[in-house]
């Protein structure tokens, strides 16, 4: 069954603040294999003008698909979970994420379609920091498979 177009342009509350540590972004670099020097030395970061380290640019998709899972669970929605398949990402920054920051994320359905029997959704994040500066705006596009023919 398609998705409620209706749905387009609803916006769910803000989400908790989750607070970025040093250890987190460390972390998340190490996985993604990444050495830049500002996402793990605080001096490189300052040297770059960063007060602290910051973030690798996709670090913030965890921050921004937890909140997506407002969308992702909300019954009236109807979308089921086990036929999605992430189908895109893309990220505007006004600025790196720092550690220190707390940041909120607020989500939004900003289009749903059909193709071929898949719906497809796409989600806006806009994330800011405990201040309500802007930080970074986070899309995700998510594929809800078509139900196989039996």
């Amino acid at each position: 069954m398609a998705l409620d177009q209706s749905f387009v342009g609803r916006t769910y509350p803000p989400t908790a603040p989750y607070e970025v540590g040093r250890e987190k972004i460390r972390e998340f670099a190490t996985a993604v294999g990444d050495e830049n020097p500002a996402y793990t030395d605080q001096e490189a970061a300052k040297a770059l003008g960063h007060p602290d380290v910051i973030a690798p640019p996709t670090f913030v998709f965890a921050i921004t698909f937890a909140a997506a899972g407002q969308v992702i669970e909300d019954p009236q929605l109807g979308l089921d979970y086990s036929r999605v398949v992430h189908g895109d990402q893309k990220f505007a920054y006004t600025r790196p994420v720092r550690a220190g920051d707390r940041l909120s994320v607020t989500s939004t359905i900003e289009a749903i379609k059909s193709l071929a029997g898949n719906d497809i959704l796409d989600i806006r994040g806009e994330v800011h920091d405990a201040s309500g500066e802007h930080v970074v705006t986070a899309w995700t596009k998510l594929v809800s498979r078509a139900p196989e023919e039996v």
